[in-house]
């Protein structure tokens, strides 16, 4: 998607779409108001309106957005608002669409690009034979500002965004047999054009540093698995101590020996959504060469049923030296986290972690598919990771962490097990990785209701993979810890 920024002065372009934001019960006039009084069209959030342009307008097509109350308008509104006016066209047959906005500034205006291009992802590479008619025809954008030059400056970081968010989705909408350990591996490693390090650690590594819980998952693979490590160091002082994102990626998920209904397992190519809105992070701290220093990891392994596939009533040793029971093998991405998160403090001793993860259908059920989850043993972090969701719209809700809950996952002949009673699952799931961050800040979010739309509701996000994380954690990231 190509994106201009113009003077709001300028004629649209002929044989464009032009989309006009509107308040709800703001007056229209002309034609506009005819179409909208014999549309039920109010103005409201979301709403949309194609008509042809009236005589007057430099365009084919009008389409009138609706912004709600004027009061509530903001930044985000202005997003979704773009978002939606594309999602009206796209099909349309025309080539370039045009935005004006109410309280077109600068920062208004690259929230409307950054919401143009976030609606226009596509994950179309393995269709072959779509026919012309349902490819989007809309290739660029314009975008009316009263601040060309600001919005200009605006949209820099936001492009860094919307380029992390289009990596994130891939990797997650790609299927198992092509997006496996190694080759997610490689394709993180490739991401050293930014300027980040990585580090690449096999079985053999692994092994080495006593990883059980991890490379218990994926030893029923034929597919070796790997923990990648990504570092950008961006502060004044490199050597400054770094915060840490550790991120859950099981490229597909059979349940192992427990293993899953047939029904909807196809959906388990995304179980490794929280690793990549991890490395979508990453991804976006480089390109706008964020002034921080940050660790991140991943785990990567698939959990397959086989001779060699842990059972249930295995005990795993896991790098911390703390044993585990194997009580359900699809309780897994719990056992992956253990031994990354165990290994990104002992290495890195970093300020906090915060671990992101589609851990639980349990958060479903809790939750259900707009909000995640967070669990933290640290207020201050917590209250940051939801003040940059709600900013965002990825929307966080903390849970609790009883203590009394704790002994639910204590063993009768290990440290612990792997999983509790049904009850509080989820809760059960994060004090499981609690334990294995040996006091340090730390931060939980369950993203399993919300990693993969289908059908969204969010007009920035086509159905199928989000990229749920990434926009979170940036802006917490620039505005709570960027020096």
């Amino acid at each position: 998607m190509d994106i201009e920024f113009v003077a709001a002065s300028a004629a649209p372009p002929a044989n464009s779409a032009l989309a006009r934001v509107v308040f709800e019960g703001v007056a229209l006039e002309g034609a506009a108001a005819q179409a909208a009084a014999a549309s039920r069209f109010t103005g409201a959030k979301g709403q949309t309106l194609d008509i042809l342009a009236p005589a007057g307008v430099d365009a084919a097509r009008l389409v009138l957005v609706g912004a709600g109350k004027p009061e509530a308008y903001d930044a985000l509104g202005a997003e979704h608002a773009a978002a939606s006016a594309y999602n009206a066209v796209k099909l349309s047959g025309l080539t370039t669409l045009r935005v004006e906005l109410p309280n077109g500034g600068g920062v208004n205006a690259a929230r409307a690009a950054l919401g143009v291009r976030l609606a226009a992802y596509r994950f179309d590479k393995y269709r072959t034979k779509e026919a012309a008619e349902k490819k989007p025809s809309i290739t660029r954008t314009q975008v009316a500002t009263t601040n060309v030059d600001g919005a200009i400056a605006d949209f820099a970081p936001l492009a860094a965004l919307a380029d992390a968010m289009s990596f994130t989705r891939d990797l997650v909408s790609e299927p198992p047999n092509v997006l496996y350990p190694v080759e997610y591996a490689r394709r993180v490693k490739a991401l050293e054009s930014l300027g980040l390090e990585v580090e690449v650690l096999g079985e053999p590594e692994m092994l080495k540093l006593g990883m059980g819980s991890l490379l218990g998952v994926g030893q029923g693979s034929i597919r070796e698995s790997q923990l990648v490590v990504m570092r950008w160091n961006g502060a004044a002082d490199k050597a400054a101590q770094p915060i840490a994102f550790v991120g859950k990626g099981v490229c597909f998920d059979t349940g192992g020996i427990s293993i899953k209904p047939a029904d909807g397992m196809e959906d388990m190519k995304w179980d490794m959504a929280g690793s990549a809105a991890v490395v979508g992070l990453m991804h976006v701290l480089a390109g706008r060469k964020a002034k921080v220093n940050v660790v991140a990891i991943v785990g990567l392994v698939e959990n397959m049923p086989d001779g060699a596939a842990y059972r249930p009533g295995d005990v795993l040793t896991s790098m911390s030296g703390q044993t585990i029971e194997v009580i359900n093998t699809d309780a897994e991405g719990r056992l992956v986290l253990a031994d990354a998160v165990w290994y990104c403090q002992d290495r890195f001793k970093p300020k906090f972690i915060v671990d992101l993860a589609t851990l639980t259908g349990a958060i479903i059920v809790s939750l259900g598919h707009d909000l995640a989850g967070c669990f933290s043993n640290n207020d201050e972090l917590a209250g940051n990771l939801i003040a940059a969701s709600n900013t965002e719209g990825e929307p966080l809700w903390r849970m609790p962490l009883p203590a009394q809950y704790d002994k639910n996952i204590d063993s009768m002949i290990a440290d612990m097990k792997n999983t509790g009673p049904r009850p509080g699952g989820s809760i059960t799931a994060a004090l499981f990785i609690q334990r294995f961050t040996n006091g340090v800040p730390w931060a939980h979010l369950d993203i399993a209701g919300t990693a993969w739309r289908k059908p969204s509701t969010n007009p920035t996000i086509p159905d199928g993979a989000s990229g749920y994380g990434v926009r979170l954690l940036n802006r917490m990231v620039q505005e709570k810890y960027e020096g």
